[in-house]
């Protein structure tokens, strides 16, 4: 039996019809991919299959007492309790038997039945996961990237990040029957994608995901829905298969339509010569024939296509064949606490270089380092001969707000209105969209106004920060095929797997503050992981290595603390001690003037002498306060 059906789902905003009598089921075990273009109607699909939207027309009926658990893109996940007891609250039975253990621990001082009843509920607690609650909570936070510090944080101190993952930790905890989540790896790293995606392989409900990562799609999907047009159509299998299966159904739809233009041609001047004639009976079946074919054409009407992305990057002038050479590198933005060191690390034309690790360990910061945004804690970046750089930020915040598409475009060097209109078309922007501004532009948007300007640079050298991030999968595989055709050389930060497995001619993996370079690509640094996996002892040492690294940076930050102080105190010290003298030296002063008006030549004589002493040692304490007071400033 279906766990949610749902019969002819329609759903308008203003004119615009975004789902089109959308019929399906879930069944129990399924786990389905949903995938259409931005502004498709997947979100919207979800949120009323979830039950929080009303559809305009048609019906969803779910099964008895299913249970369904929903991550939409933008949640209102928050209060004033905790992190973890908003968790805690998803084993609210447990916490009862728990309290009731409690109470059964006391009062079996001088009631010898409760021992009996202890014992029963003990053993339903443990089997029911009562010792074990904790370590579930635990496993799952830290998973998805939600450290101890955050464990008594109110929900709603949270980021927005921070509360979608608090927010599927807790559905993951709870086990619906039925899972819908829209976006879950949006603001996940590297190894928060991968354990969700372990995590989900073995879900033993039914799954609905929409995702722009292709490669979570194809380790986890067992079908696909593509909604276009307001339309929906299933395929088996997962994402790879999708794209099989559709590209043969499109073929197979235009030769089928090529077929029955041909055949309506024919019948059309079999009606017009031999209507009227000896043949009028065998013109009139002609006609009729023509008439269903007509028919059938107007009923198999395609979808409309959603703007596509036609991108071309050319890469200009040659550049020499060193591109980029790091070496003897520390980068960051405290000089005794550098993110990230690399001793040596080149980049030669046409190589396309992978940049990889987890969230805050200092990816964007090498780039900006690279690109000159941030200068080096040490060593140095070159740069080879005739590189010219082309960069993809990963927040496109150096586009003015207030300027329009298409005078961003005019800015950045288009010749004319004409051609600059005929260029953004290629980015999906006709019509009126091109007077759109860039502030109200979504993320998918601004990501292909920021390429449309990246191919204008015709550079030899892309460094892209996360190019995919705000793109749907149609645009992703363009952009695909775009880098690889490019001739020139790239730099690459990306979570997409799929993207880097094949546009990756090398790997860069930043991992415990040091960049490891992979010269075989993505497959040596799957070998090299499986290697730590199947040899703990070599992962339990490099842990031990990095708390001894810590242990160490910890005490030198101690002892530059305990140095800072004393120079403080010296400092103020010395600062007393002018002042003391600073007030001597006005007490001999006066002295002096009085002697001199007593004329008195003797006393005058002994207190200058005294004068020029205490002078001298003032002078070296000022050059004593100078030297400690840029001690202390730097």
């Amino acid at each position: 039996m279906a766990l949610l059906t749902a019969d002819a789902i329609t759903k308008h905003y203003g004119a615009e019809r975004v789902l089109d009598a959308v019929s399906l089921a879930v069944h129990r075990g399924e786990r389905i991919g949903l995938v259409g273009a931005n502004g498709s109607g997947k979100s919207t699909l979800l949120a009323i299959l979830a039950g929080h939207l009303e559809p305009d027309g048609g019906s969803v009926r779910y099964a008895r007492g299913v249970r369904i658990g929903y991550l939409p893109q933008q949640t209102d996940f928050g209060g004033a309790e905790t992190l973890w007891e908003a968790m805690e609250a998803v084993f609210a039975p447990l916490l009862a038997q728990a309290e009731q253990l409690r109470r059964l621990e006391r009062a079996m001082t001088d009631d010898p039945t409760a021992v009996e009843r202890y014992g029963r509920l003990l053993e339903r607690f443990e089997a029911a996961g009562g010792f074990t609650y904790e370590a579930r909570i635990r496993r799952t936070l830290a998973g998805l990237g939600l450290t101890a510090s955050l464990y008594n944080r109110p929900l709603d101190r949270l980021s927005g990040g921070e509360r979608t993952r608090a927010l599927l930790a807790r559905l993951l905890l709870e086990e619906p029957d039925l899972l819908l989540l829209d976006e879950p790896t949006n603001h996940l790293d590297l190894a928060g994608i991968e354990w969700l995606e372990a995590r989900l392989r073995g879900w033993k409900g039914a799954l609905i995901i929409v995702a722009h990562d292709r490669a979570f799609l194809d380790a986890l999907t067992t079908r696909i829905w593509a909604l276009e047009g307001g339309r929906l159509s299933s395929y088996r299998g997962n994402y790879s298969a999708y794209r099989r299966q559709a590209e043969a159904r499109s073929e197979q739809a235009a030769d089928r339509r090529q077929a029955r233009e041909a055949e309506m041609a024919r019948l059309e001047a079999y009606v017009r010569r031999y209507m009227g004639t000896q043949r009028t009976g065998q013109a009139k079946g002609r006609l009729k024939r023509l008439q269903r074919l007509r028919a059938e054409a107007a009923a198999d009407r395609r979808p409309a296509a959603a703007p596509s992305l036609h991108l071309r990057l050319d890469d200009g002038l040659r550049s020499g064949d060193l591109v980029l050479r790091l070496q003897e590198l520390r980068v960051g933005y405290r000089a005794d606490a550098p993110l990230l060191t690399v001793e040596k690390a080149e980049i030669h034309r046409g190589e396309r270089v992978a940049l990889i690790g987890p969230n805050g360990s200092g990816k964007t910061t090498l780039i900006r380092t690279i690109l000159g945004q941030v200068a080096p804690l040490g060593g140095r970046v070159r740069l080879g001969a005739a590189v010219e750089i082309g960069y993809f930020a990963q927040v496109q915040s150096g586009l003015d707000q207030q300027r329009t598409v298409l005078d961003t475009l005019l800015d950045a060097g288009m010749d004319s209105l004409g051609e600059s209109r005929a260029f953004l078309a290629r980015y999906g922007f006709r019509g009126e969209h091109v007077f759109k501004k860039i502030g109200v532009l979504s993320g998918g948007e601004r990501a292909r106004v920021a390429l449309a300007l990246l191919a204008l640079r015709r550079a030899n050298f892309l460094v892209l920060d996360e190019p995919t991030n705000h793109l749907d999968l149609p645009s992703q595989e363009v952009l695909q095929r775009a880098l690889e055709q490019f001739g020139g050389t790239i730099l690459l930060v990306s979570h997409d797997r799929y993207l880097v497995r094949r546009l990756a001619t090398r790997l860069w993996l930043i991992h415990e503050g040091v960049l490891l370079d992979f010269t075989e690509g993505y497959a040596a640094y799957e070998r090299w992981r499986q290697e730590r996996r199947d040899h703990p002892q070599g992962k339990a040492e490099a842990s031990r290595e990095r708390r001894r690294r810590w242990e160490a940076m910890r005490r030198a930050e101690q002892a530059r603390k305990r140095e800072l102080r004393r120079r403080r105190e010296a400092v103020a010290a010395l600062e007393r001690q002018i002042g003391e003298m600073e007030a001597e030296l006005r007490t001999l002063s006066a002295a002096i003037e009085q002697a001199g008006r007593r004329q008195d030549a003797a006393k005058v004589a002994e207190l200058g002498r005294a004068y020029e002493t205490l002078q001298a040692r003032l002078e070296r304490l000022w050059a004593q306060w100078l030297e400690l007071g840029e001690h202390v400033e730097a």
